[in-house]
């Protein structure tokens, strides 16, 4: 029973890991600003998944997702 755990834990462990990206400091061009390093999640043209989603939350701050996504989808398109 404990090995079957243990597996369970080293598979998923990469999955998390791969659910962010280290995002390097860099200036931002359109207003010259230095944008400090930072870990973002993953690109995937989802808007539910993104951490500033209402009901999720970003793991790095503790700070809840309050952006509505249907409301962003329809300003978009």
């Amino acid at each position: 029973m404990k090995t079957i755990i243990l597996g369970i834990i080293l598979f998923l462990t990469p999955l998390a890991a791969m659910a962010q990206v280290h995002v390097r400091g860099h200036y931002n061009r359109r207003t010259g600003t230095y944008v400090a390093p930072h870990y973002r999640s993953v690109p995937d043209h989802s808007r539910l998944n993104n951490w500033s989603t209402r009901g999720n939350y970003n793991p790095f701050t503790g700070k809840r997702g309050s952006t509505d996504p249907i409301r962003s989808y329809r300003r978009s398109n």
